[in-house]
């Protein structure tokens, strides 16, 4: 099979996939309408620019300096437009975002789990911004759901006279546990339900299976550690504000 009969084949598959996707969230009444289709289509176009930048990339290791300020503005971007309704959002999503990536990236390569190396750097930084995107937008809106539920609750804690971040600490705690819960729980049944991206691709790159073992390892000890920084940072920046659910403190409704 040819180069364009093969990559015909695959997008078809691709497409019939992806149709299934939205037939099913039709048919279930989601409501999430054409989004998977254009999520799908996004990401073809994406990955088709990020495997042509990867290859320029590779051939001039100091131009992943721009690559990962590209993919740490995305992720930022984001999650700022998932936290739109929260008070500070944007800041926090942005704060939380770095924070999480760069502490989880110094890490790795000080402690040296990883070789510092172009391939390395980019492989691993993608996939520590890209859970600290996610961690950003689930903890923020944990974060508004509970300070709406519970609004009532803030109030009362400020009119004792305690701080903003007091006031919202149970919450912000409460937030960012549910946000860690699924990623630790998928860590906890790795090997045994999931056998995940990082350690499948590093054997179809050449790996032997310990050493792909020992790189999917540390790959989830970094998604876990961005994951809770980024949370964390999110919570408390969000919860250091004298709003409650949209409104002023002690503007009761």
């Amino acid at each position: 099979m040819g180069d364009v009969e093969h990559y015909l084949a695959f997008g078809l598959g691709l497409l019939a996939m992806t149709a299934l996707t939205v037939g099913l969230g039709r048919w279930a009444g989601v409501g999430l309408g054409l989004f998977p289709f254009w999520a799908i289509l996004r990401a073809v176009v994406q990955l088709t620019v990020v495997a042509l930048l990867l290859r320029g990339i590779l051939s001039v290791p100091w131009t992943v300096v721009l690559f990962l300020a590209l993919m740490l503005t995305t992720a930022s971007w984001t999650s700022v437009r998932r936290l739109d309704e929260l008070w500070r959002g944007r800041r926090a999503a942005v704060v939380g975002v770095l924070a999480g990536s760069l502490i989880t990236l110094v890490a790795i390569f000080a402690l040296r789990l990883v070789d510092l190396e172009v391939r390395y750097l980019v492989a691993v930084a993608g996939i520590v911004i890209g859970n600290a995107m996610s961690a950003a937008t689930l903890s923020g809106r944990n974060f508004l759901r509970g300070s709406t539920a519970r609004g009532d609750e803030i109030e009362a804690w400020l009119s004792l006279g305690a701080s903003p971040a007091r006031a919202h600490e149970e919450i912000g705690r409460e937030a960012v546990r549910e946000s860690l819960l699924p990623t630790l729980d998928q860590t906890k049944s790795t090997g045994l339900v999931t056998l995940p991206g990082a350690l499948v691709g590093a054997l179809f790159g050449g790996a032997s299976p310990a050493e792909a073992a020992q790189f999917q390892l540390v790959v989830l000890a970094g998604i876990a550690l961005a994951m809770t920084v980024t949370s964390i940072v999110v919570t408390q920046v969000a919860g250091r504000t004298p709003y409650v659910a949209g409104r002023r403190a002690g503007q009761v409704s």
